[in-house]
């Protein structure tokens, strides 16, 4: 376009008519310049004009020259500012980033809590049920997807399988939710470890200016009568109420912002925008630091657990198998939302960590490590957890039950407590709340890294220019901190886990789990999808992934997804708090924004296009022409067309 448009500007009439003398014979040549000299009898005049038509013929082959070179220049400008996608630098980092990504707070705080909730030792039925019918299999599916198409969370469904490209969209609003709600944790952590470093732990005694006169101080008088407990409340509690979170009365008491938690805020905000600015070449070096530091201190805090008086009460109460709670639903339903939650499934993120290996790395053997590694960090973390339960019932003289918590309070109430009991509390507290840092850095920056990848991969031309990255994820975090800034608020407490209830919950991940098991088990088609992977690896995966894919999965998560529609219970603030009526249709609604993407842009998509019915469904479901040849498939297309298939780009061409 260029080169023509250049010439139309550059070929006048004047040098057209030389241009045609000078491709004339050379007899009319001669003659024309016989004529000329002798016409008007000076030889040097002919030779002049001769002279000058070869100018004006030298003129426009330079000219012709300068625009081809102008137009090089231009077209390699502009390739040289589009930046390449890229891949990990080694396959370690990417073996990192998935660990760090996958263990998170959930192994810590939630695993352990549900583990002695839901029988003890027999949870671990349920648990490896999930593991091995949902868990693994879709662990391996999305890291195929992307290791195959080489595509984010949202544009490799448009290449294998259109219409369920809605998925896709749905998994990464869902990470935008995690993206507001996961960081203002690390806020909270990051301000307890602050104060950690204090002479004496702020949590440690009533005797601060935001105690109440009902203090208690467990690490002074260490055991308490029962009435005295009923109407008391520890000094752990207190610092986490009235002075981090300054809770209101309810959700329609705004109140002010924590100041203190929102700098803290802002500081994980810049270190989460720092690990990530430069895409997977900064992840992949974070990476090594964030995912194995964690657990060091996990180690420690082991340790240091299990060498506590009353430690091997709390191990036992964690372990112990209570058989009868099986035939309990909510059992089986816990253990399939810790599962979903843990593996990190449903979302794309593993779609676009996956993505970024060569296409012949060996993802069938990765997950299955990976997988490994998840559940037993979850199973070491509960030895960590409730040793140091145990030590605090033992010190208190209280049954576990009365100190075992989950989720924040684990984390900002029981475990503080635990640790201000301790020879050397700050170290240990600093200890814990490092780990808690990193455990959920990972978790949150990589959260962001998918939501960059898939957009980047969804408008190329747009973000993948020199300095658009970096613009574009300042973009997205100073949005995600302006939305978030009400859950730093004295209500906050109560959007916080509005937000984590119904926007993030296992419910929308269970959804999303059904229809991806049926586009890729049915649409795509599992024996696709099995000689994919195994021409990726070289490895024939176990023919158990078949069969969840086509039954196993998308039966087990459709019960599941049913099971915990049937079993809903509103939410509710410290057992006792009950959030208004519009709280509930607004917790639904934003349920409900993820999951009506799936059936809505299938409709979209079929209103939309053109043809048939039939036709327009049958184009949706099929896959992109481009997509890699597995070698299989190859060898098949070259007996079948006798060498006329061009197999170097995945395409079928005639040769003549």
């Amino acid at each position: 376009m260029c080169l023509s448009e250049s010439m139309s500007t550059f070929q006048t009439p004047a040098a057209s008519v030389t241009l045609a003398e000078l491709g004339t014979d050379t007899s009319l040549q001669n003659t024309m310049d016989g004529q000329a000299y002798g016409r008007d009898g000076t030889k040097e005049k002919a030779w002049i004009e001769g002279e000058k038509r070869k100018d004006d013929d030298l003129g426009q082959k330079e000219m012709l020259v300068m625009v081809k070179e102008g137009c090089a220049a231009k077209e390699g400008s502009a390739k040289v500012k589009m930046e390449e996608r890229g891949h990990w630098g080694s396959k370690t980092e990417f073996l990192l980033a998935v660990a760090g990504n996958v263990v998170g707070l959930g192994n810590v705080w939630r695993f352990p809590y549900l583990c002695y909730k839901n029988g003890g030792g027999a949870f671990l039925v349920p648990y490896l049920v999930f593991v091995v019918t949902c868990g693994v299999p879709l662990f391996l599916l999305e890291t195929a997807m992307g290791q195959y198409t080489q595509e984010g969370g949202i544009t490799c469904w448009k290449r294998l399988c259109p219409l369920a490209e809605g998925i896709g969209y749905a998994g990464q609003l869902i990470l935008l939710y995690s993206c507001m709600c996961y960081i203002i944790i690390l806020a909270w952590a990051l301000f307890y470890l602050v104060f950690s470093f204090s002479a004496q732990l702020p949590w440690a005694s009533c005797t601060n200016p935001w105690n109440t006169d009902d203090c208690a101080d467990f690490s002074q008088n260490r055991t308490f009568n029962s009435t005295g407990q009923m109407n008391s409340t520890s000094a752990a509690t207190e610092f986490w109420e009235r002075r981090v979170l300054a809770i209101s009365g309810g959700i329609e008491e705004v109140g002010s912002v924590r100041w203190e938690v929102l700098l803290c805020l802002i500081v994980m905000w810049v270190i989460c925008y720092f690990c990530i600015w430069k895409g997977v070449k900064s992840t992949g070096k974070v990476v090594y630091f964030t995912a194995t530091f964690p657990y060091v201190m996990l180690l420690v805090l082991l340790i240091r657990g299990l060498t506590l008086p009353g430690a091997l009460q709390g191990v036992l109460f964690y372990l112990y198998p209570e058989p009868d709670r099986l035939s309990d639903p909510q059992v089986w339903m816990e253990a399939g939302s810790q599962i979903f939650f843990s593996y990190s499934v449903g979302v794309g993120s593993l779609t676009v960590l996956g993505s970024y290996n060569t296409y012949n790395n060996n993802c069938y053997k990765d997950c299955l490590w990976l997988c490994l590694l998840n559940s037993g960090t979850s199973v070491v973390a509960g030895f960590a957890v409730f040793s140091v339960l145990g030590f605090m019932a033992h010190e208190q003289g209280v049954p576990i039950e009365e100190v075992a918590e989950s989720g924040p309070g684990l984390a900002f109430i029981a475990y503080p407590q635990a640790v201000a009991m301790m020879p050397l509390p700050q170290m240990w507290a600093a200890c814990f709340f490092i780990m808690i840092i990193l455990l959920g850095l990972d978790t949150q920056f990589v959260a962001m890294e998918v939501v960059m990848t898939s957009v980047s991969d969804l408008f190329p031309t747009v973000l993948r220019r020199t300095g658009r990255r970096e613009l574009f994820l300042l973009f997205f975090c100073l949005t995600c901190f302006f939305f978030q800034l009400i859950m730093v608020t004295e209500g906050g407490m109560y959007v916080f886990q509005l937000f984590d209830y119904y926007a993030c919950n296992g419910t929308c991940l269970l959804f999303l789990s059904v229809f991806e098991s049926l586009a890729m088990g049915w649409i795509f088609g599992a024996e696709r999808m099995y000689g994919v992977i195994e021409d990726m690896t070289g490895m024939r995966p176990n023919l158990v992934f078949k069969l969840c894919w086509l039954y196993m999965t998308p039966l087990v998560s459709l019960v599941s997804f049913i099971c915990s529609l049937v079993e809903y219970q509103p939410l509710t603030f410290n057992r006792w708090y009950v959030y208004p009526e519009w709280v509930y249709v607004l917790g639904w609604l934003l349920a409900l924004s993820s999951i009506v993407l799936v059936p809505g842009w299938a409709l979209l998509q079929i209103c939309t296009g053109t043809g048939s019915l039939r036709e327009r469904f049958l184009h949706l479901c099929r896959p992109d022409h481009d997509l890699p040849l597995t070698r299989k498939r190859k060898a098949v297309l070259w007996s079948r067309d006798g060498g006329t298939h061009d197999c170097s780009r995945g395409k079928h061409r005639q040769i003549n």
